[in-house]
Parts: C-alpha cells; sequence; structure tokens
C-alpha cells in the first residue's frame, strides 16, 4: 500500500471500530446498568434498540448524504456527535435520558460506516481492493465481538459508565488523521436528501420495536400495542411507496434488481439478526444466571476476535479468487452448529466444556463469511454507489438486530433462565442455517475480467 491508501484504510478502520464496539459493549453493562438504573428486561431491550433504531434508520441518509456531499464532511460530523452523545451516555442519570442519549448516539453512528467503506472502495481498486476491505472486515467486526471484554473489564474495575468513554481517544484520533489525508469530498450542489422517507422509516422502526418490546407486558390485545404495530407496519409500508416515487431516495430500490445484492441482503438479514441475539443472550446470561463476572463474560467470546482477526484477510483474499458462493453458504452453517452446541449449557456451569467449544465453532463460521459478504454486495453494484450500497448493507444489518432483540422476550419464554437459553440457541441457529440457504441459493459467483477477456473478447484485428 502506499502511504495515502494507509492512512486511508486506518481511518475507515478506526470510524467504523466506534460505530461496532460502542454497539455491543453495553451488552456487558446491561446487568449493572440494571442495578444502578432500574428497570427490568424491557429496559435493558431499549438500551439496545434505542440506538439501533437511529442507526438502522439513518444509515440510509447518511449513504446518500456521503455521495452527495463528501465522505470526509460526513465522517467528520459522525465522529463529533458519535463523542458528544458518549458523554451524555456516561452522565445520564436516570434510564430514560440513557435511553434518549443512546438513540442520539446511534444517530451519530449511522454517519461512520457508509462513508468509511465508501473511502475504501473510492481509494482501492481489484484485488487491493478485496485485501483492504478483508482488513477492515477483521477490525470492525471485531471490535463486535471484543466490545463485551473491554467493557466488562470497565464494569469490573471501575463504572459502566467510563465503558462508554472508551470511544474518545479512537475519536480524537481519527479526526487527526482526517488532516493528514490528502483525499478530498467531491460536492454536489444540486443533490437532495429524503428527509421525508428518513422520518417515515424512523417513526415506522419505532413504532414497531415499541409495540413488540412492550407486548410482554401489556398484552397483545393492549390498544397500546397493536396501535403502534399497525401505525409502524403503515408507516414502514409509506416509506417503502416513498422509495418508488421519490426523486433522490433514500433507499434506491433499483439496487435489488441485482441478484447478489438481494441476497447478500437478505443473508445479512439472518446472520445479523442471529449473531446481535447471541451476543445479548451470551453476555446477560453469562452474569445473571452463570455467575460470571462482566469480565468474564466478555472473555468468554475471545475465542472468536482470535479467529477473526487471524483468518479474515486470508479468506477475503481467498474468496476473490475462488468467489464468495461457497463461503457465505459454509460460513452461516458453521456458525449454526456453534449455536446448537451451547444446548450443552446445564445448571450445572461450566463454561470450558459448554461455552467454549461454541465459541470456537462460531468464530470460524463467522470468519468463513464476513469479508466474502462484504465484497459481495459492494461488488454487486457500481462504485460510485458505494456509499449508498454499504448504507443499506449496514442497514439491513442492523435493522436484523434491532428486531431479534424486540423479539427476546417471546423468543425465550419470558424469562432469560436457562430454557430460555436453549431456546434463543436454537432461534439463533434456525437464523444462521436460513442464512446459508439463501446464500446457497441466491449467490452466483461473478465472473473475473481475465476469465471474461480470455474467453469472450474478439481478438483485435488492424
Amino acid at each position: 500500500m502506499s502511504r495515502e491508501q494507509r492512512i486511508v484504510l486506518t481511518i475507515a478502520v478506526l470510524a467504523s471500530f466506534v460505530a461496532f464496539l460502542d454497539g455491543t459493549v453495553v451488552n456487558v453493562a446491561l446487568p449493572s446498568i440494571r442495578d444502578d438504573l432500574g428497570g427490568g428486561l424491557a429496559t435493558q431491550q431499549w438500551v439496545v434498540d434505542a440506538y439501533l433504531i437511529t442507526l438502522g434508520a439513518l444509515i440510509l441518509v447518511a449513504g446518500s448524504v456521503s455521495d452527495a456531499y463528501g465522505r470526509i464532511l460526513v465522517m467528520r460530523v459522525g465522529l463529533i456527535g458519535f463523542g458528544v452523545a458518549s458523554v451524555a451516555v456516561a452522565l445520564a442519570p436516570t434510564a430514560e435520558v440513557l435511553i434518549a442519549a443512546r438513540a442520539v448516539q446511534g444517530a451519530a453512528g449511522a454517519f461512520l460506516v457508509p462513508s468509511s467503506l465508501a473511502l475504501i472502495t473510492s481509494t482501492f481498486r481489484g484485488a487491493a481492493q478485496a485485501r483492504a476491505i478483508g482488513i477492515w472486515t477483521a477490525w470492525t467486526t471485531t471490535a463486535m465481538i471484543a466490545g463485551p471484554l473491554i467493557g466488562g473489564a470497565f464494569v469490573d474495575l471501575a463504572s459502566w459508565r467510563l465503558a462508554f468513554l472508551i470511544n474518545v481517544l479512537p475519536i480524537a484520533l481519527t479526526l487527526w488523521l482526517l488532516t493528514r489525508t490528502s483525499a478530498r469530498d467531491t460536492r454536489h450542489p444540486d443533490a437532495r436528501i429524503d428527509w421525508l422517507g428518513a422520518a417515515l422509516c424512523t417513526f415506522g422502526l419505532g413504532a414497531l420495536v415499541f409495540a413488540l418490546i412492550e407486548q410482554p407486558n401489556l398484552g397483545w390485545t393492549s390498544i397500546g400495542i397493536w396501535m403502534p404495530l399497525a401505525a409502524g407496519l403503515v408507516l414502514f409500508a409509506l416509506f417503502l411507496l416513498r422509495q418508488r416515487t421519490a426523486a433522490h431516495p433514500i433507499l434506491p430500490l433499483d439496487m435489488f434488481a441485482s441478484r447478489n445484492f438481494s441476497a447478500g441482503n437478505i443473508a445479512t438479514l439472518f446472520v445479523y439478526g442471529a449473531l446481535a441475539l447471541n451476543g445479548f443472550v451470551v453476555a446477560v446470561y453469562l452474569q445473571q444466571s452463570a455467575g460470571l463476572s462482566a469480565t468474564l463474560a466478555g472473555l468468554a467470546s475471545l475465542p472468536i476476535t482470535v479467529l477473526l482477526i487471524a483468518l479474515s484477510s486470508p479468506v477475503g483474499a481467498l474468496a476473490g479468487r475462488l468467489g464468495p458462493r461457497l463461503f457465505m453458504a459454509l460460513g452461516p452453517a458453521v456458525m449454526g452448529a456453534g449455536a446448537l452446541l451451547l444446548l450443552t449449557v446445564a445448571s450445572d456451569f461450566s463454561y470450558w466444556w459448554q461455552v467454549l467449544p461454541s465459541m470456537i465453532v462460531t468464530g470460524l463460521g463467522l470468519a468463513i463469511t464476513v469479508s466474502p459478504l462484504t465484497s459481495t454486495i459492494l461488488g454487486a453494484i457500481e462504485p460510485e454507489r458505494s456509499g449508498i450500497a454499504s448504507a443499506v448493507n449496514n442497514a439491513v444489518s442492523r435493522v436484523a438486530g434491532l428486531l431479534t432483540i424486540a423479539l427476546l422476550a417471546v423468543i425465550v419464554g419470558g424469562a432469560l433462565d436457562l430454557e430460555g437459553f436453549h431456546r434463543a440457541a436454537i432461534a439463533t441457529a434456525a437464523l444462521m442455517f436460513a442464512g446459508a440457504v439463501v446464500s446457497l441459493i441466491g449467490i452466483r459467483n461473478p465472473q473475473t475480467p481475465s476469465e471474461h477477456d480470455s474467453f469472450w473478447r474478439e481478438p483485435r484485428r488492424d
């Protein structure tokens, strides 16, 4: 890599790392937040989902803004907003203030990921791009897995509040690196952003999640449940209708005409919904039922992190040569098997025999999956739309996690005891296997330029 490429890749990794890290560090902090600020399972769900609602909805707007007004500007706005919101989360005096601050944090985080990947795709080409995406994938997905470990250490050694301030240093470093790059924004003064579509998407998701989280408390027949549920469905339907008619949609539906883009995003929905469910359930169960400390609960996922760092880059390079279909089908299937291994967890708890095998198998499957998945989705869309393509895929992954967390009480049967833990493991495996089937049926290996040239290009005649 050139010096400029190294700087760009570092910026992209750090900016995305911040958003992914904070999305998972919260899991091990949930029991301490409950003890400090009160609230039961529903409050814990809202602390997670408030972040995912704004992140999942506004990341679409951020993708359009990134393509229209410049990746670097969007990244600066996201970094500053995320830093301010992180401080507000750390200082929150009540659960309500914490949930509101988490929503603001998610909105700022929405501006980080699309601009990061767009910087990579505009700076790297060919095999170098596949390798760069592999490196980005390894480190940013590692943030999702390492978050519980880092957060657990802060919870046990200091306070859950400090766990939300770990973003300050990477944010400051990324802002400084942005001044060192020679990359410049390309802006389009005539660009328009579909803010009405963004509002419909945000309020639609919010109403749906409210109904799903509060349903165990109020019941399906309560007007406080079926009214928000109906309103959410109507708003989301209006959002999709708006995207068909808007001059500048934040979700260009024509992108789904690409087979690999559509199948890749459906696979993302299943796989990342399963990952979010598994991460939440394991982190909370190991503390509240198995009796582990927050640090040990975070350390439980360390094998996944190690395997992801070690294997994502070579897997990305291998998938670039052999095609992504096999990897995207095999990886989720392996993770599904890893989830089923959690059924060995018993009341006589042993991490080494009951949890560690699952972590190893899941880490292997995750390393096989993530880099080919990202490369396939971005490769299915022309480079000038890489920002919105990345935004759509990241929105799908966040909404997937949003919905599985919202449905948590239904999945576990109302309580996260041993039986509920096993039910969550089965649900996780089912989602993973569904992602494997979608990839096997839907993904097609793209023909490489060299193959196309050698077999189909007419020889030049002078």
